[in-house]
């Protein structure tokens, strides 16, 4: 029952969040300098004053600016994003088909990061006065100082145009037309690069937290109990203190949840990769605002809930934290 009511008050929390962030998200895109009337006269090459003020008053240019930020909320409110200028489509409909290639690549990158970064800080802690050790130092220090894109074009001209193993982006191949399994092995096939890319910055992160966190785990007290005790050195490696020293990792994780989203954005649009980063590029490039708004709302959604899968997190990684502390 604590939990749960732990559950809620964050579940309220995120709500309120949310609420200031579309807040903030319009008033940005307010006062940016021109209007997305502007973009379709320009488009057109020109239009008479009747017709951009039939724009303006179609858009609800025309109103004032607590009135357009009560319409707008009212509406999210109701689950309407409004409509894309653009592809005159609504933005929910368009969202929703970009959402599962971005989710695709962010976990996918996520998991290898943690998992990679994580188990080559452990053993880089296991033994820190050897070569692998300082493997994974040199390791880092590149994945620390590169660019995202900058790796991406450097992986993309290796591996699709000097040892061409990889296709160069794109989501699968239109012309194999595989279906089933097979497709999903294309998809496989294409996600290796941009994954990889996304996953290097952040698998630097892990594999330096975790090596510093499982050296400081090493040397406490209950694990040279343990070792006194003549417990396996793989049971206090892998059961006493690996544990403890995921604890920094996993929040690290779920805090970096946002920055990698973020990086997500150059990265599909290196590679192609049909997914909402592409898509908020093309919606900035062409001040298409209602959808800008609602990748903006939905990349504040995923961060909160990245956040509060966090917490839950915490509690099977750790027994000790209790739901009241």
């Amino acid at each position: 029952m604590a939990f749960l009511a732990i559950l809620l008050r964050r579940l309220a929390q995120a709500a309120g969040l949310l609420v200031a962030v579309a807040i903030l998200n319009f008033s940005l895109i307010h006062l940016a300098p021109g209007d997305i009337v502007s973009t379709i006269v320009g488009e057109m090459g020109g239009a008479s004053e009747e017709t951009i003020a039939q724009l303006r008053h179609g858009y609800g240019l025309d109103r004032s600016f607590p009135e357009q930020l009560w319409i707008y909320l009212a509406r999210v409110a109701t689950g309407d994003l409004g409509s894309s200028h653009y592809y005159n489509m609504p933005v929910f409909n368009l969202i929703l088909d970009r959402v599962p290639a971005t989710v695709l690549l962010v976990l996918t990158a996520l998991a290898f990061a943690l998992v990679v970064g994580t188990t080559l800080g452990v053993l880089a802690a296991r033994f820190p006065r050897g070569w692998f050790a300082a493997f994974v130092n040199l390791l880092s220090l590149f994945g620390f100082s590169a660019p995202v894109f900058w790796s991406g074009l450097m992986l993309l001209l290796l591996f699709a145009s000097v040892i061409p193993i990889l296709p160069p982006g794109g989501y699968y191949d239109i012309v194999v037309g595989a279906k089933g399994f097979g497709k999903v092995l294309d998809i496989a096939h294409h996600l290796v690069l941009p994954a990889t890319t996304l996953a290097l910055i952040f698998l630097a992160l892990y594999s330096r937290l975790a090596r510093a966190s499982m050296l400081e785990v090493l040397g406490s007290d209950y694990v040279r109990t343990a070792r006194a005790k003549g417990v396996p050195e793989r049971t206090v490696v892998f059961k006493h203190a690996l544990r403890n020293a995921l604890l920094p990792v996993v929040t690290i994780a779920g805090l970096q949840f946002s920055a990698m989203l973020a990086g997500a954005v150059l990265v599909e649009t290196v590679f192609t990769w049909p997914g909402l980063g592409q898509l908020a590029f093309e919606s900035i490039l062409r001040r298409d605002n209602q959808l800008i708004l609602g990748i903006l709302l939905l990349s504040a959604l995923l961060v909160t809930f990245g956040n509060l899968i966090t917490d839950i997190l915490y509690r099977i990684v750790d027994p000790r934290i209790k739901a009241d502390g």
